[in-house]
């Protein structure tokens, strides 16, 4: 990376405060930020929800609400922009500087074609006409690798899928080849597959442009794989930047290397994370001193007085007391944090031999597509599960895992109805749930609970946290005795207080009010968990702390668990075998190790590939495999191979092979303890 003398974009001492409700005051949210971008340049920005990511992101377009008051100094090739009149600043957003928002759909005008709002763009800062706008819009669909890019240019922004819309969000920013984009989160919504095309697609049009790039994001392997420089921020401030290299092996805040402690990793498995204690302060309720020390392990009396600068030296600053220290020992995170000592797995020498507590095998579950306003007709079918097969063992943790649309939400559904399939077989503990009573089920179902994805969406706002815990016993019509016993039992077991029982919901962080979740799930003592995205909702530091807990339920308890997740990084930490999803259909499952070491089916393979490392140097060796396109509609059931429209594979092969492809669906060879249903794999 040359450096010039004048850096394209200059932040200095920016600060932002929001107004209060009903004139109470102010609210800080971004509170003397620093930040310096060279031409060309990715600068990653990482922190927890809360630390002034996209405020400070914001804030630089000018784009925060009239509620905002901001102070400091933003330059653009040495123009201020703190302050510019708002005809001027418009000439400049879209223009030099260009924004990626997180969520694309709220973003686009819908009720315009996304080749209109494109060509706007190029006209809003261009003397040119309609047709030559329109053409612009099309090369710019087309460099982002969206097909047939004439024909999209017609289309609405709710029919693109989530990834197509995402790349039209950057053809939009790219359209004036602006000398700053920032990106807000643009991947964080995504599946890991269309998160990597989206990847590949912002590397394209920074290549193209020469634009440098500020990309906020809370996915640590996002940044390393992107980014050239990192800051780090927390509590409105940055409290560390550097080279991404020299962060992600030394860092020199006690922050970041918890940060990086608490992300699990795909070339890693089983142990403990490392979990950051506590929660980030409210801004306006800041502690003296350091704002971290009340989570930091290496606080002293020293750290309580003042708040430390940002200082440093070669490019790489903390704020911090102990970064000299840091920077000469470079601890690794659990010599610096306290590390749960969880109880060690129990050797399985033949897992055949082991109770089964959950077998679903050919499981079909369809969905009529109707259509009419006053009388509905049928027209067709959703194939949302087209034949999956899980086997869960007493104690085992199955990841079920696959691309939004592959049937995993379905088969959650169709497994906790208790009632007979479509089609297939389900067996839960031994008992067919085809062949069960109404009582049967209902003393059945307390063997089997779930803890969903949002835990303020999933618990009760006008009940007591007691009460929400209680609910289960409560159907179950336990005594009130055991009740009253069980419910302090199951919150200290769950890493809460006995006392908490009198709060509400609201008065919780998100990671507790998910461990409220998993103790109102353990109540009635079940021997299967489901757990639907338990963490996605999660920040990092918190993600730790609840992965741990899971891990030492599981094995203290002798739970099993059902664990849907888009993040395979999780589920190669926590499971103990993995079941692959594509299309409502099961193609590949097997030991998580076996899997994750030699994925046998070309999905997999993919999947995997697009999983971002927490470490830029094994990023940089790695082979991506990126796939074309997204899944194809449910509403179709492919002949042959359900995937080969996008198979890597599949482009390689012989006629004679792909003949196979085309015709004959590959079989999952379910006797086999690693099987996938690759006719070549």
């Amino acid at each position: 990376m040359t450096t010039t003398a004048t850096p394209l974009l200059t932040v200095r001492d920016l600060r932002v405060d929001f107004a209060g409700r009903r004139g109470r005051g102010s609210a800080p949210a971004v509170r003397g930020v620093d930040l310096t971008l060279e031409r060309g340049e990715t600068l990653g920005i990482v922190g927890e929800s809360g630390s002034g990511k996209s405020v400070t992101a914001l804030a630089v377009l000018g784009l925060l609400p009239g509620t905002a008051t901001v102070r400091g100094s933003v330059a653009l090739d040495g123009r201020e922009l703190v302050g510019l009149p708002a005809g001027e600043l418009s000439r400049i957003r879209g223009n030099r500087i260009a924004m990626v928002f997180q969520d694309p759909l709220s973003a686009f005008t819908p009720v315009y074609r996304i080749g209109d709002q494109i060509a706007e763009a190029v006209r809003a800062h261009h003397r040119v006409d309609r047709a030559a706008a329109r053409g612009r819009a099309a090369e710019l669909l087309d460099l982002v690798g969206i097909p047939d890019p004439r024909r999209a240019l017609d289309a609405f922004p709710h029919e693109f899928s989530g990834g197509m819309r995402q790349r039209a969000m950057i053809a939009m920013a790219v359209a004036n080849e602006p000398d700053v984009l920032l990106a807000d989160e643009p991947t964080t919504a995504l599946d890991v597959t269309i998160q990597a095309q989206v990847l590949d697609v912002l590397r394209t049009a920074q290549r193209e442009t020469g634009a440098a790039l500020v990309l906020v994001s809370h996915d640590l392997g996002v940044i390393a794989q992107l980014a050239d420089r990192v800051a780090v921020m927390y509590a409105g401030r940055v409290v560390e930047s550097a080279p991404v290299d020299e962060l992600f092996a030394a860092p020199r805040h006690p922050y970041t290397l918890g940060l990086i402690g608490a992300v699990p990793r795909l070339d890693r498995s089983g142990g403990p994370l490392v979990p950051i204690p506590g929660q980030p302060p409210a801004l306006g309720e800041l502690p003296p001193g350091c704002p971290f020390a009340p989570r930091c392990p290496l606080a002293g009396p020293d750290c309580l007085t003042a708040e430390p600068p940002l200082a440093g030296g070669a490019g790489h600053l903390a704020a911090c007391l102990r970064s000299a220290r840091l920077a000469a020992e470079r601890p690794a995170p659990g010599e610096v944090y306290p590390v749960p000592v969880l109880p060690p797995p129990a050797p399985v020498a033949d897992r055949s031999a082991l109770p089964p507590v959950l077998r679903v095998t050919g499981l079909a579950k369809t969905f009529p597509v109707l259509r009419g306003t006053v009388v509905k007709r049928k027209v067709g079918e959703v194939y949302a599960v087209d034949g999956v097969h899980l086997d869960i063992r007493r104690g085992e943790t199955l990841g079920l895992v696959g691309e939004s649309g592959s049937g995993k939400s379905t088969t959650l559904f169709e497994v906790l109805g208790l009632g007979r399939p479509e089609a297939g077989r389900i067996e839960l503990l031994g008992q067919d749930t085809a062949a069960l009573s109404r009582e049967a089920a209902h003393r059945l179902r307390a063997k089997l609970q779930i803890v969903f994805q949002d835990p303020m969406a999933s618990l009760d706002p006008r009940m007591p946290v007691g009460d929400i815990i209680a609910e289960p016993l409560t159907a179950q019509r336990a005594p009130r005795e055991r009740i009253a016993e069980r419910v302090p039992e199951l919150l200290v077991r769950v890493g809460l207080l006995p006392e908490h029982a009198a709060r509400y919901p609201h008065e919780f962080s998100g990671g507790q009010r998910q461990r409220i979740s998993i103790a109102r799930a353990l109540a009635v003592s079940p021997e299967l968990l489901v757990l639907d995205e338990p963490v996605s909702a999660l920040d990092v530091s918190i993600q730790a702390g609840v992965l741990n807990l899971l891990q030492e339920l599981k094995a203290t308890l002798e739970l099993s668990y059902l664990f849907v997740s888009h993040d395979l990084s999780v589920i190669r930490h926590l499971a103990d075998r993995v079941s692959v999803t594509y299309l409502g259909r099961t193609v590949e499952q097997g030991p998580v190790e076996a899997v994750f070491a030699a994925p046998r089916h070309p999905y997999t393979r993919a999947l995997l590939a697009a999983v971002p490392l927490p470490d830029p140097a094994a990023e940089r060796a790695r082979t991506r495999v990126l796939l074309a396109g997204d899944p194809p509609s449910p509403t179709v059931r492919p002949t042959g191979c359900a995937f080969r429209p996008r198979c890597p594979l599949y482009t390689g092969l012989a006629p004679e092979r792909r003949e196979r492809c085309e015709q004959q669906p590959p079989a999952l060879e379910l006797t086999e303890d690693h099987g996938a249903a690759c006719h070549w794999g």
